[in-house]
């Protein structure tokens, strides 16, 4: 074998340098065409030429062909007209600065500060210890995770001062992988001082009465920019540069949180796993190190904001519009980082009612359908539609319908959705989008058309994991005050419940979301509730007038032992508690459903799920409802006292006050019960008036016997429903307030 090996090894030399000499006049490519090399050579002496010259493009052919291949073009003048921007670098940290900021940390997690003064000191003795390596840090990967901790206690003007230092080369910092977090946590904490700030209660450092302690912190005392200054400075820089950043996977979270901080919306928790403020992976990583960080409650709310953020970002989002081409609006809709600032813009140009306007972001995105939303282009539907499938463009379409006008909303449902619902509605990505639809209807119209389309495949998706289309609609149908006949007799025909004894079982079937035939084989006390089920029902319960009825009559057909199991589960007891809570329930009702269960209220006050119902109840019931029910509290005092929720309940009821003092007791919950009927009195004509709408009536192709009857027939049989007609309450209580 190692004969063969070296006699191969001698041939190859001998013939190595006759192929060389061959091969130096004539080569052959990988196609087997023969290519004279000094041809070749003189072809590239001829473009070295024409390039040390200055490179020009040969003109584009007007034909038909999608792509034009350039064979002159030099790749080094393509690299050298692209902008480059390189992350800021400082050098390496002092190994002995990089352990004294992780000494700082154990302090920070032991929480050593016993008076707020301690942790003041400790915080001006950090900034003093790092003076002229703040930069340096914010490029560390560990230093600037604890620098990010050591903010969250720093006072205003420490934030000031940092943020300043970091606008000297803020774009560099802002594409740094670890320094674009750091300012991105300074944005934040600056909206909160910026309240501060607005309310006068911002200063600066006070001066030190000792000589020597002023020249030691000198740094901290300097007179700087206020914040509404920096902010706008920040805004300023980051424009020119925007569409580089809006790419670039540090600096996107940080324009993200410079317009939530201009616009003033509300923040979402930036340790929360869907917040978009923070990556997944940078939330994971803080974490795992240092615990989630705090985040401010004022955060979590829309602030004020100066009227100079509003004129600055309505000229940061026309300035970045016009200088942005359609082609790369469009290239951000399904980038992954680009994307959710997109996103926002679009979400910033709506409130400022820009997006109807030609020419505008919504409209570029869309390819001129604001502009001309009833105009024929093949081309966009194609991209539309390919926008609807994709994993990033869904997010950005659920976006776009959200922010679209009627017209606009139309014009996508009936080239995009129309015809196409099933399909789209099972499509991982695509099926998003329709719930997003479905969920932003704008009028009464466009809903009652999504439902008559969506009707006759209402089973396919209850029961192949696609319920959530269907609560789209309902929803829709509660926000719009329309189209809720037409749903239920969609769920009548999705879920096979055709005579009045299967329909009879309509909460059983949405709340084990499963099919009528299949539900009378099953064993009841195996079934397992869905999550979705219980909100369509829940959604259900909020419908107006009698329109609720086909649920409410299929509760009260139950057996009570097995309503009483639902309030033991999470789901089920859900479905309860919206039931105590709903304005479109009677009182009448409400109380009847608790005379369901009996006198069960200790069980119910001891369970974990049931407890919630049991405070849903309290809330609304009478005086003389509640002191019954104290007096079987008091049966199972023990029992309650023993259990951690029973505990919680004994003290809400004032069990022990009813004991000592029960004439006490009855006279404080009939003030309490005063008062309520006095502000429901006051603020409820609105709720009463809508409650008392009456149901809208099927159209001429919808009735049937089988269907749900409207009010006119209701009314004749109104004898035979086993709880006081909703719609007769409503009218005592108009009478009532007439009165």
């Amino acid at each position: 074998m190692g004969t063969d090996v070296k006699r191969k090894t001698r041939r190859g030399k001998r013939g190595g340098e006759s192929k060389r000499q061959q091969n130096s006049a004539i080569t052959k490519t990988s196609d087997g065409v023969d290519v004279d090399m000094e041809e070749t050579q003189k072809e590239d002496t001829g473009i070295k030429a024409a390039t040390d010259e200055g490179y020009i493009a040969p003109p584009m052919d007007t034909g038909d062909s999608l792509f034009f291949i350039d064979t002159n073009a030099n790749p080094q003048d393509i690299e050298e007209s692209m902008e480059k921007i390189s992350p800021a670098s400082y050098g390496l940290v002092n190994p002995d600065l990089q352990n004294y900021l992780k000494g700082c940390e154990e302090m920070l997690d032991d929480s050593r500060f016993e008076t707020a003064e301690d942790r003041e000191i400790f915080v001006n003795n950090v900034f003093s210890e790092i003076k002229n390596y703040e930069l340096q840090l914010t490029t560390d990967k560990e230093c600037s995770r604890i620098l990010e901790r050591v903010f969250f206690i720093s006072s205003d003007y420490q934030i000031r001062r940092f943020l300043s230092l970091m606008r000297e080369d803020l774009i560099r910092l802002a594409v740094h992988r670890f320094s674009s977090h750091v300012l991105q946590t300074l944005l934040l904490l600056s909206a909160v001082s910026l309240e501060r700030e607005m309310r006068g209660e911002t200063k600066d450092f006070e001066m030190a009465d000792d000589e020597d302690e002023q020249k030691e912190h000198q740094a901290i005392r300097t007179a700087l920019p206020t914040i509404e200054e920096l902010i706008l400075e920040l805004t300023k820089s980051l424009t020119e540069k925007w569409s580089y950043l809006m790419a670039n996977e540090f600096a996107a979270h940080v324009l993200h949180v410079l317009m939530l901080v201009l616009s003033g919306r509300v923040i979402e928790d930036q340790n929360s796993r869907s917040s978009s403020v923070r990556s997944k992976r940078s939330t994971k990583y803080v974490e795992n190190k240092s615990g989630a960080q705090d985040h401010h409650p004022s955060l979590a709310k829309e602030r004020e904001t100066p009227d100079s953020f509003g004129a600055a970002l309505k000229k940061l989002l026309k300035t970045t519009n016009g200088a942005m081409s359609d082609i790369v609006v469009r290239s951000f809709a399904t980038n992954v980082v680009g994307s959710p600032v997109l996103q926002l813009m679009l979400e910033l140009e709506a409130e400022r009612r820009k997006s109807d306007a030609a020419g505008s972001l919504l409209d570029k995105c869309l390819m001129g359908l604001v502009a001309d939303p009833k105009g024929q282009n093949p081309r966009r539907d194609n991209a539309l539609r390919m926008l609807i499938e994709d994993v990033v463009g869904s997010h950005f379409l659920q976006t776009v319908v959200k922010v679209a006008s009627p017209k606009v909303l139309q014009a996508v449902y009936e080239s995009q959705i129309h015809g196409r619902v099933k399909a789209l509605a099972f499509h991982p990505s695509a099926n998003f989008v329709v719930q997003s639809v479905f969920s932003n209807a704008k009028n009464e119209r466009q809903l009652k058309a999504m439902i008559e389309e969506t009707a006759p495949i209402f089973g396919d998706l209850l029961f192949n994991s696609r319920p959530g289309v269907v609560r789209a609609l309902v929803d829709s149908s509660i926000r719009l005050d329309a189209g809720h006949i037409e749903i239920i007799n969609a769920l009548y025909g999705g879920l096979g419940a055709k005579s009045p004894e299967e329909r009879r079982e309509l909460i059983n079937l949405l709340a084990f979301l499963m099919p009528y035939q299949r539900f009378v084989k099953s064993d009841y006390n195996r079934l397992a509730f869905n999550i979705q089920g219980s909100l369509i029902i829940q959604a259900i319960l909020q419908f107006p007038g009698t329109t609720n009825e086909p649920v409410l009559e299929s509760f009260f057909s139950q057996n009570p032992q097995n309503i009483f199991t639902w309030c033991q589960d999470p789901s089920g007891s859900r479905i309860i508690e919206a039931l105590f809570t709903s304005p479109s329930v009677s009182l009448a009702t409400k109380k009847k459903a608790m005379e369901h269960f009996g006198s069960r209220y200790a069980e119910l006050a001891m369970d974990k799920y049931g407890s919630h119902i049991f405070e849903k109840y309290w809330a609304i019931a009478e005086v003389d409802s509640k002191e019954a029910i104290v007096q079987e509290l008091i049966k199972s005092e023990t029992k309650l006292q023993d259990s951690y929720s029973g505990r919680f309940v004994l003290r809400n009821c004032r069990v022990d006050q009813y004991k000592r003092r029960a004439s006490e007791w009855r006279e404080r919950e009939r003030g309490l019960e005063r008062k309520k009927q006095m502000f429901q009195d006051i603020l409820g004509n609105k709720a009463v008036a809508a409650n008392a709408k009456p149901a809208p009536a099927l159209s001429g192709h919808q009735k049937s016997a089988n269907d749900v009857k409207p009010d006119s027939l209701k009314k004749k049989q109104a004898k035979k429903v086993s709880y006081p007609d909703f719609s007769l309450c409503c009218r005592q209580r108009v009478r009532k307030l007439t009165f």
